[in-house]
């Protein structure tokens, strides 16, 4: 039977950073038809309910119903440590990561972890995730796993590692790429996992590792490959004396084949003109992560990037201080306000669905309500608390009812989240 979901609906047909926010449809008394687990049909509730009289229908009254958000560069490895106290990007690596991901080589703890991290994830109304597992092989299954017990489509991979890093936590130049091999082989393209080849980043790796990870991206090209880029002007520092041959940051991947469209770089804080122009010229996605950038000191992204590149939203779980994209897309209208970017709140919804999305080159499966979508959907209680409330009770339109639970909404706000077309978590 056919599900027909009433409610508010948002949808989106272009980039409003590209094309204005003009692209953006609203229908205030809407309707989302769910067949298969995908959406068939969406427009008015009354056009609808007349055409599908025999759909199950579940009335949302006036919450918001949207493509479920796409948190596009996460560690679930580090749900345990989130909001850990004081520490830069590579002190934070060593106190609190780095002895973390050591306690995954237990498969049972990493099933634990990647259990936990999935729930988190739907109560805040994320259907979606492109994560960094462990260097242990059991981290992945652990994820794969996990979400393929919940339907989810998600993204993810072996970290990899051959120095600078604690001996348990290390890989070799050989073992990054086998291991990679044989889990990608075992689980991209099963149902809705997708492996993504996963350098953590260039000072953790030798140019021979990136090499190997770069001829195995050209081996497997319709993977995605990720990594990090341009977090911290230490970092940044750092790279330049362990690859005194390179250009600049991005070079160090370039040069070892990991640079063309399909590449997923987290952070890209801190970049060179000439990095700018050869992550263009490329293709490549960027993913902003606005609570770590500030919780961790890091920088501000520039999201006039968005015009040009691909460009994606995340919590960066657990540098960032949130599993919930609302608290995400609230940093990072913050961040554009201290760079003089006022986000408009249609551009930030956009981030967090449709725009990671399209970082993942997934923008034709996931973050968006339209014929032939997969039905990943969240449901957001537009008056989830009294400030709240009182905030959008003097709404005129949309956005202004919409940005106060963009600014101080949580879970509460979370009213269900569906998953292939089937409601797993509702509140009230």
């Amino acid at each position: 039977m056919a599900d027909l979901i009433l409610g508010q609906v948002l949808s989106y047909a272009g980039d409003p950073f590209a094309e204005g926010l003009g692209v953006a449809r609203h229908e205030s008394h809407g309707a989302v038809l769910v067949e298969g687990g995908r959406i068939t049909a969406t427009g008015p509730a009354e056009r609808l309910r007349a055409a599908h009289p025999q759909a199950k229908v579940t009335d949302y009254g006036r919450c918001l119903i949207s493509a479920g958000f796409v948190d596009a560069h996460v560690h679930y490895p580090q749900t345990a440590i989130i909001a850990s106290w004081g520490k830069r990007l590579i002190d934070w690596l060593n106190l609190y990561t780095f002895p973390e991901e050591m306690r995954l080589a237990d498969p049972a703890y990493a099933e634990e972890i990647a259990s936990r991290y999935l729930d988190l994830a739907l109560a805040h109304g994320t259907t979606s995730v492109c994560s960094y597992a462990t260097i242990h092989p059991a981290s992945v299954d652990a994820i794969f796993g996990a979400a393929q017990a919940r339907g989810m489509r998600i993204y993810a991979g072996k970290t990899c590692m051959d120095r600078n890093a604690p001996e348990d936590l290390r890989d070799t130049v050989q073992s990054a790429y086998d291991d990679s091999k044989r889990l990608l082989e075992k689980w991209h393209g099963v149902g809705r996992l997708s492996y993504v080849i996963t350098p953590r980043f260039s000072p953790t790796s030798t140019p021979e590792q990136l090499a190997a990870l770069g001829a195995l991206w050209r081996e497997y090209p319709d993977c995605l490959m990720q990594t990090h880029l341009s977090e911290q002007t230490d970092e940044i520092a750092w790279v330049k004396e362990l690859f005194p041959q390179s250009r600049d940051y991005l070079d160090t991947y370039e040069a070892q084949g990991l640079l063309r469209e399909g590449a997923v770089y987290g952070h890209a804080i801190h970049l060179t003109e000439r990095e700018k122009a050869r992550l263009v010229e490329a293709g490549a996605s960027l993913v902003h992560c606005p609570t770590s950038n500030t919780f961790i000191g890091s920088g501000l992204f520039d999201m006039g990037l968005a015009k040009r590149l691909r460009v994606g939203l995340a919590t960066d779980t657990g540098g960032g201080s949130s599993f919930s994209m609302l608290h995400t897309m609230a940093a990072a209208y913050e961040v554009g306000q201290l760079r003089g970017q006022a986000l408009h709140p249609a551009e930030l919804w956009w981030l967090a669905t449709q725009g990671s999305a399209r970082a993942l080159h997934a923008e034709d499966r996931i973050g968006n309500i339209a014929p032939g979508m997969e039905a990943d959907l969240v449901v957001v209680d537009l008056a989830s608390t009294p400030a709240i409330e009182q905030a959008t009770r003097r709404a005129e339109d949309l956005w202004q009812a919409l940005f106060p639970t963009v600014m101080m909404g949580d879970d509460r706000a979370i009213r269900a989240t569906w998953i292939g077309g089937k409601e797993r978590e509702r509140a009230g």
